[in-house]
């Protein structure tokens, strides 16, 4: 049996404190059966007695940290979309696969998290959304969106331009689709909400209600981006079921890019970026990075590119400078090699008969388009591609010159270790050893049978990833700050 999503229900709350005595209790007692579940309760400055009645009163769910509850400090005026940000990044370092808005005034009905869980195994590509239908359901409900870990990154999270009550759940809505997945819209039963006026719904910006269109109104503005806040969202320090301990909510990066030469360890960043969490691509065949290029090409960016967080090798390593200012707030890692050992690799990627993929470059003219981009010509030149090399490094050394913050030389070789990239990214360091790849084979490796090469390479990348998965489940890596091939196979 497939083991239950982690389900975090991420919950924020000012001046709410009427509701949550209502709906808590039940949403607790509604998905009691599910066990993989945190309730998170972000008090976002609330001067009521909710604080002192969830200590109370909840103190078996706290300490079983089946509920979690957080307080902002100097919140100030509640910020819808900043304090749902703050509940979602709380709900990943609790080690959440799947993210519930659950507004303060909403119930989520008998085993939802039940029916969560059962949707997302069957697809990761889906994202649930309340559709409302004006005279049927409350109008609190529209609030209610449920995403992966990953695509609340993918997007940044909810636009914090919206500073006021308006349409950042319609705005996190759309964005999601246009970054490609897709709308399951959560039925009737799991969207009961407590009525309730706009008095209470602007009291903390009465100023804006008359600008704010009707909910009936379907006219959303004109915007065609995918990403906001650039890494900046769910900034703030919080304190922790009333302990006096500061977390700081640090910036994430807005996206990761790997950019150095291929054969420099790309697919060991690759793989290292998989196993600290995040969702990272690499060369998937001419086919997808021709995709990515004419896309830049054409459109100035590529939705491609956006559908992953962290992208290695070509022809990412050629668009450094244009992804640095679509993506600001994004880190670049610069992967680096002995000059010698890296000059020999590229001979052997292109050798016939040391890479069985070698012959497939004829085939799709794109492999040989980016190598003449890359080199200024398709063939091997020892001294051209050595020049070409040391050019390339040290372009990308000047360019992010002062930005010590923003850019990692990262040395792969026999001796790396996961200390530079966890301090870079802000994780902690796996109890892993830190992979290393070669996709070219040795002359030593080419003696044995194609099949038996295959299968080796098949299990090395299957161990890894399994090693991924088990230490993302068992020890929750997740991306906040600590406290205060087909075809050219361009792999390392």
């Amino acid at each position: 049996m497939t083991n239950p999503l982690r389900i975090a229900f991420c919950t924020t709350c000012k001046g709410r404190a009427q509701h949550v005595r209502k709906t808590l209790p039940q949403n607790l007692a509604d998905n009691a059966d599910y066990e993989n579940a945190v309730f998170i309760m972000v008090n976002y400055g609330t001067e009521d007695t909710l604080m002192e009645e969830l200590k109370e009163g909840y103190s078996d769910y706290i300490e079983s940290e089946r509920l979690v509850v957080y307080s902002v400090k100097d919140a100030g005026t509640f910020k819808m979309a900043h304090a749902k940000n703050i509940a979602h990044r709380l709900g990943i370092m609790h080690g959440a696969d799947i993210l519930v808005n659950l507004d303060a005034d909403n119930m989520t009905g008998p085993g939802f998290a039940t029916y969560i869980n059962e949707q997302f195994q069957q697809s990761s590509q889906i994202y649930m959304w309340a559709k409302m239908i004006t005279g049927v359901l409350p109008r609190g409900i529209s609030g209610r969106i449920v995403v992966t870990k990953q695509q609340f990154l993918l997007a940044n999270g909810y636009d914090e331009a919206f500073e006021t009550w308006g349409r950042d759940d319609k705005d996190f809505n759309e964005r999601l689709f246009r970054l490609g997945f897709k709308p399951h819209q959560i039925p009737d039963k799991f969207l009961c909400g407590i009525r309730h006026t706009d008095r209470l719904r602007f009291k903390e910006y009465p100023h804006v209600k008359a600008l704010v269109p009707k909910y009936e109104d379907p006219t959303p503005p004109p915007n065609t981006h995918t990403i906001c806040n650039y890494g900046f969202f769910g900034i703030c320090i919080v304190t922790r079921n009333w302990e006096e301990i500061e977390i700081e909510l640090g910036p994430l990066p807005t996206r990761i890019f790997g950019i150095g030469m291929h054969k420099t360890g790309t697919t060991s960043l690759h793989t290292a970026l998989n196993i600290l969490g995040y969702n990272s691509a690499h060369w998937k065949g001419a086919g997808w990075a021709k995709k990515i290029w004419n896309q830049f090409l054409e459109f100035g960016h590529s939705e491609l590119l956006e559908k992953n967080y962290a992208v290695c090798d070509l022809p990412i390593t050629l668009l450094y400078e244009k992804l640095d200012k679509l993506y600001p707030g994004s880190k670049f890692i610069l992967t680096i090699r002995d000059e010698e050992e890296w000059i020999q690799s590229v001979e052997n990627h292109w050798s016939y008969e040391l890479n069985p993929y070698r012959a497939s470059w004829n085939k799709d003219n794109f492999t040989h388009r980016l190598h003449k981009v890359l080199y200024g010509q398709q063939t091997f030149d020892r001294e051209v591609m050595l020049a070409r090399y040391r050019k390339h490094n040290a372009d990308v050394i000047e360019y992010f010159k002062g930005r010590d913050e923003d850019l990692l030389i990262l040395r792969v070789d026999k001796n790396i270790d996961w200390t530079p990239l966890s301090k870079f990214l802000g994780n902690e360091i796996p109890p892993v050893p830190f992979p290393k790849s070669n996709a070219t084979p040795t002359k030593e490796e080419l003696l044995l049978p194609r099949r038996t090469r295959k299968l080796i390479k098949a299990i090395f990348i299957g161990v890894t990833l399994m090693i991924g998965i088990v230490i993302g489940l068992s020890h929750h890596i997740h991306l906040l700050p600590k406290p205060t091939h087909t075809g050219y196979n361009s792999n390392d």
